[in-house]
Formats: C-alpha cells, structure tokens, sequence
C-alpha cells in the first residue's frame, strides 16, 4: 500500500527514541511535514536532520517536558498559537514501574498530569484546525495493559485505560467532523523502555533480564519482539485516507503482529 501524507502536518509527542522516534520517521517518509516534541533537545537535533524531506516537507521539534504539567501547558499552548497540525500523536513517557501496594495517591496525581491531562490539552488545542478543514487523525500510543493489567504497572493500566475510554467518548464526537481518534494498544516492543522495565522485573523475580525477556518472547504469537519500525507503519497507515472508516478503536499491536481490528 502506498501511504501520501503530502501536505499534512504532524506532530509526535516522545518522539526523540523509541516508538515515538519511530513513528515520526515513517509519517516523514510517507510525505508528513513532522514536528518532533520530546525532552532531549541534542537527539531531536540529530533525528531532524535524518527526517526525510525528498517530497519539501519542512521538519521542526518543540522541547518539552510532560512530567511538569503546568509549563507543558505553557510550551504547547504558545505552539498552537503559532502552529497547527493534522495528525497528532499523542505519546509520553511512561510513569515509573511498581505494584498498587508500592503507590501512593500523589504518585497517581503525577501519573494523571503526565499521561491523561496532557493528552487532553494537546487533543483539545489540536481540534479546531482539525474540525474547520474537515479532516483529522488523532492517535494515542497506549498500552496493551488496558486490557490485561500488569501487576508491576499500576500507575500506567490506570491512567491508560482512562485515556483508551476518554478517546472512545470523544471519537463519536468529532468523527461528523472527519476527524478518525483510535488508541494502539502497545504490546513487546524493542525500545529502551521494555529494557528498563525488564530489569525492574528480572530484579524481582531474581532472574536475568535474558530470561525475562525470553519469557517475553515466548507470549508473542511470532515468537519476537517487535520492531518500532513496524509500529510506526501502522500509525501512518491510521494517518492516512485509507483508514478513514477506522475511528473509536483500540488496536492491540505486539511483537509486530497486528491482533485485532
């Protein structure tokens, strides 16, 4: 299949590694003019350069930091007062690891500022440009733990099952509007982040993080773990004309194998 994203502005949140990088360079590749939007300034610098630009796509990044709430806020409302974009991706870094027992309620206001407040912001100030052209794909990186919740994940399945619901709520409201909201639910992907949580994991259980991540592979219908490359093949093809019946929808996505529509 052939994805065009000519013309269309994206904008790709934690996209300076990871899925987030991954994605951004398969929407530019498919044409998209990309504004990266992450922490590390350095690595986007290095990540702009590489974006594709064969088809006069213009790239940029935005530094942010979406642990802080109030100045996140801040940086991305001035953005859109100058900016507008047809594809957003909303994705964050994930919260910090451990079971319901080890949490406290401040640890679930954080983990609600980081991953639901600023998708909701971002989404809202992204709509109006969306909703005057008639056309615009919202789509948030989320987590297969929705569905099946891990133990050592307390903060994430929460807050990310609100952002799964919250999505659905709002697809039913904008899609008269052509505009498509879908949630990929994240499954083994081979990014720094499965490597920090697989060590968290290995520690507790008292095995290396070689057998975690076997026993992980084993789970996968394909018998790996997936590339983010491969992820980001599925949100340009969200992004695209070609999925404009598919709104309102939580695709699990792991180990490179697309479950389920």
């Amino acid at each position: 299949m052939n994805i065009s994203l000519k013309g269309k502005k994206a904008l790709v949140g934690g996209s300076s590694k990871g899925i987030g990088e991954a994605v951004a360079r398969q929407l530019a590749a498919s044409g998209a003019s990309v504004t990266l939007m992450a922490r590390n300034e350095e690595r986007m610098k290095t990540i702009l350069a590489e974006l594709d630009t064969k088809q006069g796509q213009a790239h940029q990044y935005l530094v942010v930091d979406f642990s802080r709430f109030e100045t996140y806020k801040t940086t991305i409302t001035h953005y859109f007062e100058n900016n507008y974009v047809d594809i957003l991706v909303n994705n964050t870094q994930g919260p910090q690891a451990g079971g319901a027992l080890e949490k406290k309620v401040d640890d679930y206001q954080e983990a609600f500022d980081l991953l639901f407040k600023s998708v909701v912001l971002t989404t809202e100030l992204a709509l109006p440009h969306m909703q005057k052209q008639g056309w615009g794909r919202i789509i948030n990186v989320a987590s297969i733990s929705v569905k099946e919740p891990l133990n050592y994940l307390a903060l994430s399945n929460s807050i990310r099952a609100a952002v799964v619901t919250w999505a659905k709520s709002l697809a039913y409201d904008v899609a008269k509007d052509g505009i498509t909201m879908n949630s990929t639910l994240t499954g083994y992907f081979d990014t720094d982040r499965i490597a920090q949580l697989n060590s968290k994991k290995a520690e507790k259980l008292g095995i290396t993080s070689d057998e975690v991540r076997s026993n992980m592979e084993e789970q996968v219908p394909m018998k790996r773990i997936g590339k983010p490359e491969e992820y980001g093949y599925l949100v340009a093809f969200l992004a695209s004309d070609q999925a404009a019946f598919i709104t309102g929808t939580n695709i699990p996505i792991d180990g490179g194998l697309l479950k389920s529509l």
